[in-house]
This record gives structure tokens, C-alpha cells and sequence, in this order.
């Protein structure tokens, strides 16, 4: 009865690909963690892409969150692929 966590996603259209999902943010109560929580979110999260027409949905986290990545390959995720993030401070 009491909220553990959220997840946050944005819909992103490329004029040549359709529209797929941008897990945003994906946080958890540390005392609630471990318990599939995380997973069930992202498993939403994915649940509500498909229904919205989105042909697929994707997520960047660091490669040594092994939290993350656990949470995320159990949704359906994965496997991780290399990627490179640029980023601009301002």
C-alpha cells in the first residue's frame, strides 16, 4: 500500500523509424530493493511502449551498475552493447 519506487519514460520519434522508448529514470526505496520491484517497473514501463506503438525501448546505464543491469536483462532487456555518451555542461 505505500509507494516504493517509480520509473519514467519518454517517447521518442525519428521521422524514419517510427517511435520507441527512452527509459529515463528508474529509482527504487533502498529498503524496498531486491525484491523485483525495479524489474516489475521496467517490465511496465516496456508493457506500456508496446501498447503505444513503440518499436522498441532502450535504457543507459554505467557498466559497472550491476544492479542496473540485473534489474534491466530480467525485464527482457539487454545484452548490453558498447556505447560511447557524450555529454555538454553548461
Amino acid at each position: 500500500g505505500r509507494v516504493v519506487g517509480f520509473v519514467s519514460g519518454v517517447e521518442t520519434t525519428h521521422p524514419d523509424k517510427g517511435t520507441e522508448m527512452f527509459l529515463y529514470e528508474l529509482a527504487v526505496d533502498p529498503a524496498a530493493q531486491r525484491r523485483g520491484h525495479g524489474r516489475a517497473l521496467a517490465a511496465a514501463l516496456a508493457d506500456l511502449a508496446r501498447e503505444r506503438g513503440c518499436y522498441g525501448m532502450y535504457v543507459l546505464t554505467d557498466d559497472d551498475n550491476a544492479a542496473a543491469l540485473a534489474t534491466y536483462t530480467s525485464a527482457g532487456g539487454g545484452p548490453p552493447e558498447p556505447a560511447v555518451m557524450l555529454t555538454w555542461t553548461f
